[in-house]
């Protein structure tokens, strides 16, 4: 059958995580206390940055930065799925389901540039001590940031232009909890190959990249650390490096095996499941993971509480 004598899609119904009736208030409340927290951490984060001046270093620069795209990440997700659990009608137009993506993918992307650019900050701190307020400093710092957003917007706004030339008309059912790029892909009567190969293309690109950047450095970093004679010193650098690896870990491991993987047919569960740590869980975690085993933020918190 022709596109041509097919009804174009111009709106979509969102399933979510389950369609059982029984679930659907459990689930929101969940989601609505872990979105709360997480707005609640990642801009209280970026406020107690901005507000004391001991911080206003590259390392904390760099992970209010971070806690911003997480913010922006969650925010682009958790409403609409929130707002699905306490009404019955899932539908979201096209523009809307598009802007979704294009605001997830932004922060997503900009996300991986800042978690590479982090781990640089790191390996100069602890490398290169001496040279660290030249190769480090706070304008280079704000560079890399401007740099880190500008290619998550352009990177998101490839794949929306060449969404826009995909006609939908097999269903308008999306049988996940937002509009997520591969599940367009599957309504498409229009052949994405083209959007399916760049999808691959760019995210073992931005993902291999900045993965091994990130790899490189931490290498480094482990083996100054183990050379430092100081154990005072080489605790510091554990407790910080430890809490980067483990949110680079969190967020790398389910987008490569979401987007890097071959096509294994995992199947609609797990992938879900690998969505909603990315989308939800990690924005969740990570103010906790940079800021609780972080003596200097701790100590900032409580100078602003006094």
């Amino acid at each position: 059958m022709t596109v041509e004598n097919q009804t174009v899609v111009a709106v979509f119904v969102l399933t979510g995580l389950t369609e059982r009736p029984e679930l659907q208030v459990p689930l929101f409340l969940v989601f609505f206390t872990i979105y709360l927290i997480t707005m609640v951490g990642n801009l209280g984060l970026i406020v107690l940055i901005w507000k004391d001046p001991h911080l206003h270093t590259p390392m904390y620069l760099f992970l209010g930065s971070l806690a911003f795209a997480d913010a922006c990440a969650s925010s682009s997700v958790t409403p609409k799925m929130l707002v699905n659990y306490l009404s019955k009608d899932h539908r979201t137009f096209l523009v809307e389901c598009f802007t979704q993506f294009y605001f997830f993918g932004s922060s997503a992307t900009t996300e991986c540039f800042l978690l590479s650019v982090m781990a640089y900050d790191r390996y100069v701190a602890i490398c290169n001590p001496l040279l660290y307020p030249v190769m480090m400093s706070n304008s280079l710092c704000m560079k890399f940031i401007h740099v880190s957003y500008i290619v998550g917007f352009l990177h998101s706004a490839i794949h929306v232009g060449l969404l826009v030339r995909l006609n939908f008309c097999k269903s308008n059912i999306i049988h996940y909890f937002y509009c997520e790029i591969l599940q367009l892909f599957k309504i498409s009567c229009t052949d994405p190959t083209m959007n399916i190969l760049l999808v691959l293309i760019f995210s073992a690109l931005i993902q291999g990249l900045t993965f091994m950047t990130i790899i490189v450095s931490y290498f480094s970093v482990l083996l100054a650390i183990l050379k430092t004679k100081s154990e005072r010193g080489r605790r510091k650098a554990f407790s910080t490096c430890s809490a980067h690896l483990l949110s680079v870990s969190l967020f790398y491991g389910t987008l490569f095996l979401m987007y890097v993987r071959p096509g294994s047919g995992s199947g609609e569960d797990k992938d879900r499941m690998y969505s909603l740590f990315y989308t939800i869980i990690i924005p969740f975690l990570n103010p906790f993971i940079y800021s609780l085993r972080n003596k200097e933020v701790t100590a900032a918190l409580r100078r602003k509480m006094k």
